[in-house]
C-alpha cells in the first residue's frame, strides 16, 4: 500500500465524529452556493436513508463537501445501512460516504456524472454498487477497502478509473471494463486477492484482454495479472515490451513467470 493511503488513512482514524457547520434542514446540514445545495452533514438515527433533493426550497446537487475529515454521516458510522441519492444530485464529493462500515448498499441515480476522490472509502459491508452510464470518473481510492464488495457494474461512459480505485476489494471476482475507459491509474485493482479475470470491451480503443489479463490495446504492455488466479505459471506474451506498476502485486499462487523475448 502506497504512502498517501498509509497517510489517508492515519488522519481519518484520529479525526473526531463531527457534523460540519452549515444551514440545516431537518436531519441535514448543508452549504449554498450558486443557489444550489450541497449535503454536508447528517444527524439522524441512521437505517436506511433518504437523501432530500430539496433543502428549504433549494435544490441539492452535490453529496459531500470533499472535507477529508469528516463525511457526510462522521467518520466511522455505523448506524447508516443503505443510503438513495435523489436524481438532483450530480456529483458525489470526496469521502462523502467514507468509513460508513454498516453501509450495505447505495443507490446512485443517473444524474450524477462524477464519484469523487475516497467517495466510499472503507465501507466494509458494501456488496454491490451499481455505477450508471451517466458517471463519467471514478475517483482515487474511491472503492479501497471495500473489503466485502463482490459486484461493480460500471456504466458505459466512465473515462477514467482513478489509482487505487479498488484496492483491497478482497471479496471482487471479476470486473468488465466498458469501451469509454481510456485511463486506469496505478493501483486500481491492487491486493484484489480474490479477483480471478478482468475483461475488457473489444470496442474499448485503450485497453484490452486476454485470458482475463489486463493490457493496452496493442498489448505491448501487461497492466495488470489478476491475484486470485490459481495457476502457478505464466508465460508473458513476445508482444509485450513492458510490464506495469503492480502488474503481480499479490499474485500469492504465482511461483513462476517465464519474460517473452
Amino acid at each position: 500500500m502506497k504512502a498517501s493511503l498509509v497517510l489517508l488513512t492515519a488522519l481519518f482514524i484520529t479525526s473526531a465524529h463531527q457534523t460540519l457547520s452549515g444551514e440545516s434542514s431537518g436531519d441535514w446540514t448543508y452549504s449554498v452556493s450558486d443557489s444550489q445545495a450541497t449535503i454536508t452533514g447528517y444527524s439522524g438515527v441512521g437505517g436506511a436513508v433518504e437523501i432530500p433533493a430539496v433543502v428549504n426550497e433549494i435544490s441539492v446537487v452535490k453529496v459531500g463537501s470533499g472535507d477529508l475529515i469528516n463525511n457526510i454521516f462522521g467518520n466511522g458510522n455505523t448506524t447508516v445501512t443503505s443510503v438513495t441519492i435523489p436524481d438532483s444530485v450530480t456529483s458525489i464529493g470526496d469521502f462523502a460516504f467514507g468509513y460508513c462500515t454498516n453501509l450495505t448498499s447505495i443507490t446512485i441515480p443517473d444524474s450524477v456524472t462524477s464519484i469523487g476522490d475516497i467517495a466510499l472509502y472503507s465501507c466494509t459491508n458494501l456488496t454491490s454498487v451499481n455505477i450508471p452510464d451517466s458517471v463519467t470518473s471514478i475517483g482515487v481510492s474511491a472503492f479501497s477497502f471495500c473489503t466485502n464488495l463482490t459486484s461493480v457494474n460500471i456504466g458505459n461512459s466512465v473515462t477514467s478509473i482513478g489509482e487505487d480505485a479498488f484496492y483491497h476489494c478482497t471479496s471482487l471476482t471479476s470486473i468488465t471494463i466498458p469501451d469509454s475507459v481510456k485511463s486506469i491509474g496505478d493501483w486500481a485493482f491492487g491486493y484484489c486477492t480474490s479477483l480471478t479475470s478482468i475483461t475488457v470491451d473489444t470496442g474499448n480503443l485503450n485497453y484490452s484482454s486476454v485470458d482475463g489479463l489486463l493490457f493496452n490495446k496493442l498489448q505491448t504492455l501487461l497492466i495488470q495479472y489478476p491475484a486470485g488466479i490459481l495457476d502457478d505459471s505464466y508465460t508473458i506474451p513476445d508482444s509485450v515490451t513492458s510490464i506495469g506498476v503492480s502488474a503481480f502485486s499479490f499474485c500469492t499462487n504465482l511461483t513462476s513467470v517465464n519474460i517473452g523475448n
